[in-house]
């Protein structure tokens, strides 16, 4: 488009400048919001926290419960399926590898269920609601101290006193759940629980002879 002579000259008396760059002398927007702690309120809503978790790869607490608690039964599983093979081996008795694979899942599904109960976890910290925050610990602790000493003493019993067949079924559930009560437990308990199992094989007379 060709301009006419008098919009030229009008374009010419024009003064060319550049643009202000300076800082706004009036309060803006972002600055109202970072006065207020908008943006902190904003991240600490749970919808921006949870984005915020996913969005960093982290887990939320029920998917770490779960995670731990399929780590450590697996482990449990594991340990029942070698008892297993190892009371069949005992008693010279041919061995059912389908039989040992299902009770060994079978034994995953039952320490599970009670491993996502029982495990102190930082988001299940109440074991029976209604009792008081610093009893739940002591509580766990009881529990795991007689699960641990009731199961040590009828493990030795059963494989003194009982029938091959008692043995080669009780055997391995009862060692697992020894086993994990004691990892349960503090140190003093622990062994406390431990003194009580051997001062019963020993006031027994029961004897390591197979």
């Amino acid at each position: 488009m060709v301009r006419t002579r008098k919009e030229r000259k009008a374009a010419a008396e024009i003064k060319l400048a550049h643009p202000d760059r300076s800082a706004p002398s009036e309060e803006t927007l972002l600055n109202l919001a970072q006065e207020r702690n908008l943006f902190e309120q904003a991240d600490q809503h749970p919808a921006n926290r949870r984005r915020k978790n996913d969005d960093d790869g982290e887990l939320s607490p029920t998917a770490e419960r779960i995670m731990d608690a399929l780590l450590w039964t697996v482990s449990l599983a594991m340990l029942h399926f070698t008892l297993d093979v190892l009371v069949q081996n005992q008693y010279a008795m041919e061995i059912s590898w389908p039989q040992i694979i299902a009770r060994a899942l079978m034994a995953f599904l039952v320490f599970f269920a009670f491993f996502y109960v029982l495990h102190p976890h930082p988001s299940s910290p109440v074991l029976m609601p209604g009792l008081p925050r610093r009893f739940q610990d002591p509580l766990r602790q009881t529990i795991f101290f007689v699960a641990s000493t009731v199961s040590g003493c009828y493990l030795i019993d059963i494989s003194s006193n009982h029938g091959y067949l008692a043995v080669m079924k009780q055997s391995p559930p009862l060692g697992c759940l020894w086993v994990w009560s004691v990892i349960e437990l503090d140190l003093i308990p622990a062994l406390a629980s431990l003194a009580i199992a051997g001062g019963f094989f020993y006031q027994g007379g029961y004897s390591l002879g197979l």
